[in-house]
This record gives structure tokens, sequence and C-alpha cells, in this order.
């Protein structure tokens, strides 16, 4: 017979198990969704997402339309034309879709149905449209390191970072921490997300920019959502963006950051905020933002007058970066 003692441990044991209350350590982590790093691996579903926008002359339109999975998709439609190139800031139309053979159908307020030559449909007031695939680039994507600038990343080596690993592409991978301290400066730098339409929120191509590794500015898959302060754009807990320019994924996309570090008095009391201007993508999404606090995970919890490294958060999520220089102003 069984001790009393064992007895109610196994009893409780076999309580928690029908109930979905066994320690964390007890059940097994779910597998992470695939990540797929080229366009040559990431499957069909990757040749019909991206971004949509009319001809000249016709309906002035946009349209983003992100995979989700398992031939699931959605499109978010923007009139006058796509964030950051018409948009007029009007409520976006949201429609999920589902592949139906070789074509997706939309369904929503609007109507729609995507294949190879396109996207058409028609709006809730009865406008026919007919979009055309394009593929942005950022008018600062390769852009050159004017004379005295720190040279963080060139694809050469990873000399100047603590825990830099480039791979075989010469992609610096997330993960790294500059060996030098900043003050204020002037940065630029250059990403690229991995294509993962089976991951959700954060966990669909996570890193982040870690100015004097102590503000977050956030890395992320956040092609056709809100735009929230976690998302592409976003200062961790301080503000998001003023425009979601998130790109598709294994699209390369540029950061350029002005930042002005904060000021103490002798007792290491701050007189003056943080103040950080980003253009993502060559659009201005954050205007000289004060900066009201330190962020979680970076080297500072709290803001302190000593200069801080560059941080390029390893989030589990396959993040690269290239192109990386620095101005010290």
């Amino acid at each position: 017979m069984k001790s009393p003692s064992l007895l109610l441990r196994f009893t409780t044991l076999s309580i928690a198990i029908l109930a979905g209350t066994c320690p964390a350590e007890e059940k097994p982590k779910p597998p992470e969704p695939p990540a797929y790093l080229s366009p040559e691996t990431a499957g069909p579903d990757f040749s019909l997402q991206g971004e949509y926008e009319s001809s000249p002359g016709g309906f002035k339109l946009g349209a983003d339309v992100i995979a989700l999975g398992n031939d699931n998709f959605r499109a978010v439609f923007h009139r006058q034309g796509l964030p950051g190139a018409g948009w007029d800031g009007s409520a976006k139309v949201v429609a999920e879709g589902k592949r139906e053979g070789d074509l997706l159908r939309f369904r929503g307020g609007w109507t729609a149905v995507l294949d190879q030559s396109g996207l058409s449909g028609q709006t809730d007031q009865g406008e026919t449209f007919q979009l055309k695939r394009v593929e942005r680039h950022s008018p600062t994507e390769g852009a050159k390191a004017p004379a005295g600038a720190v040279i963080l990343f060139d694809g050469t080596g990873v000399d100047a970072w603590h825990g830099g690993r480039m791979d075989d592409r010469h992609w610096l991978a997330s993960g790294g921490k500059t060996k030098e301290t900043f003050q204020s400066f002037q940065l630029h730098l250059e990403f690229i997300l991995p294509f993962k339409p089976l991951g959700r929120g954060q966990s669909r191509g996570n890193s982040g920019v870690y100015l004097q590794d102590r503000y977050e500015l956030q890395v992320l898959d956040s092609f056709g959502l809100k735009g929230e302060d976690n998302e592409c754009g976003g200062i961790y807990r301080n503000s998001a963006p003023k425009v979601n320019l998130c790109y598709p994924p294994l699209q390369w996309q540029t950061y350029d950051i002005d930042f002005t570090a904060a000021t103490f008095d002798d007792s290491g009391k701050r007189t003056k905020p943080a103040v950080v201007t980003v253009k993502h993508n060559g659009i201005t999404v954050q205007d000289r933002l004060e900066l009201t606090s330190a962020t979680p995970g970076g080297g500072f919890e709290t803001e302190v007058p000593a200069p801080g490294a560059l941080q390029l958060q390893n989030h589990d999520n396959p993040v690269f970066y290239r192109n990386i220089w620095l101005v010290r102003k």
C-alpha cells in the first residue's frame, strides 16, 4: 500500500495534469515557427505577399498583402497609396484571404482576387481597382559613410563587436554589442527580417537596436500592422512610430538615427532627457522625441551619465544587419 504522503503527491500531480496546471518546466515548449532566409526557400506564399499599388492615373490605392501560413492571407488597404507614398492617413480596410488553387480570394468590406497578374477587386462603394506588386527601396540603402565616421560593420569583419558573428553572406547576425561606447551621434544601419508566415506578434522577426545600450528602437516584422511602440520604428515603452514604414520580410530596410544623449548635473540627476529622431526607410517616424526612461533588456536598466554601447538585440530570431556606421556629435 502506498504511504499517505506518496498517495497525496500522486493524486495532486494527476489533478494538475488533468487541469493543465503542471509546472512550466514539465510542459514542452511549442516549436518555433519556421523562418525562411531567402526567397528561393520561402515557398509559394512568399511570391504573393508584398506591397501593391495602383498605376498612375488609376484609382489611387495601396495594399499590404501579408502571408499568415497554411494558405491564409490578410490584405490591408490604404486610400491614396502606400504608407509613406501617398496614403492619406484615413482608416485602413482589412480583408481576410484564402488560397483557392492558383488564386487568393479576399472577403470583408471589400472583395478582391490576387493572382500572378496582380490584385483586383471592388470597394464597398463599388469602386474597382487593379493593383500591381511593387518592391520599394529606402533612399538611404547603401549610404556611404562620410569622412571621419566610425565604421562599425562593412562586411569585412566583426572586430568592432563583442559577440559579433558574420555569416557566409558577410551579414552581421543580431546579438552583438560594440566595444566602443558613445554619447551623442548620428547612426546609419540596414537590416533584413526573416519570412515567418506562421509567426505572430513578437515572435515574427524580433530584434532591437539599443542606443547607448539603454534605449531600444524596435526591430520586428510588423509589415501591415498598426504600428505600436513594440513594433518596427517604435521606441519601446516610449513612443509608437508616426507611420508604419515596415517593408515586407526579406527586403533590406534602413534606420537613420540622430541621437542626443541625456545630460546630468554633478549629483547624477538628469537635467535634460535624451532626444532621438528616427528615419525608417527614409521617412521620419520619430521626430525629436524626448525619451522618458531606459528600456528593460539593455545593459543599463536606468539612465546614467556614462556613455553606452550600441547593442543589436538577440531575440531568438535570425535578423541580420549590414552597412553600420556612426558619426559622433
